[in-house]
């Protein structure tokens, strides 16, 4: 069931994957399976975002669009597809992550990311903050990884990385804590699913 605000969550350790979903295709549920097990969470919510501020419009489909594609990628009972974000009118993931807190106390909230996403995360508004506020979990991706763990945000917060047999203690720990999350990758990717015609947008976009 969708999340709406005062649900009863409390004492839930839950997983927030965040992004436009323009598609959502195999690999974002490769790696929420991959965190439900090493995490210990209990449920993931894909945060189908309105608008990627670092993304343009061109070539985006519209949100009705995406989350109901994702709901059919997902096929999972503890992955939950959300347009949470349009409902809170939040726009930036530094907005959004404590929002998402006070909408639901009592539950302990994990942010997933992708490797790609940890070594271009100081392009995002308030980036700190985003590792200040809440729990992060790295999952590793094909060429990724060893750029992501050479890069600032990973160097800034060295002291905050905990090792990957903490994991499953990540969701209640005190941020900033962070993990890098390894194992088998899938090679998937929203833009080689666009570039290879197999999702129809007004226009064709290249990330």
């Amino acid at each position: 069931m969708d999340p709406r605000p005062g649900q009863g969550r409390r004492h839930m350790r839950i997983g927030l994957l965040g992004g436009s979903f323009n598609p959502a295709h195999d690999g974002h549920r490769y790696i929420s399976l991959k965190a439900l097990r090493l995490l210990q969470l209990q449920e993931i919510w894909w945060m189908v975002s309105p608008q990627n501020p670092l993304k343009p419009q061109k070539g985006m489909a519209d949100l009705t669009r995406r989350v109901r594609h994702a709901r059919l990628v997902a096929k999972h009972p503890k992955i939950i597809v959300t347009d949470l974000e349009s409902r809170l009118g939040t726009r930036y993931t530094a907005d959004t992550l404590p929002r998402v807190q006070t909408a639901f106390p009592g539950a302990s909230f994990v942010w997933l990311m992708g490797a790609d996403n940890l070594q271009q995360l100081p392009a995002w508004d308030r980036w700190t903050d985003i590792l200040r506020t809440m729990p992060v979990a790295v999952l590793a991706r094909p060429s990724y990884s060893i750029k992501a763990l050479s890069s600032k945000a990973a160097h800034r917060f060295a002291k905050a990385r905990l090792s990957a047999r903490k994991a499953p203690c990540l969701a209640t720990a005190c941020p900033p804590a962070w993990v890098f999350l390894r194992g088998g990758l899938h090679s998937e990717s929203a833009s080689r699913i666009r570039a290879a015609g197999q999702w129809h947008t007004e226009t064709a976009e290249r990330d």
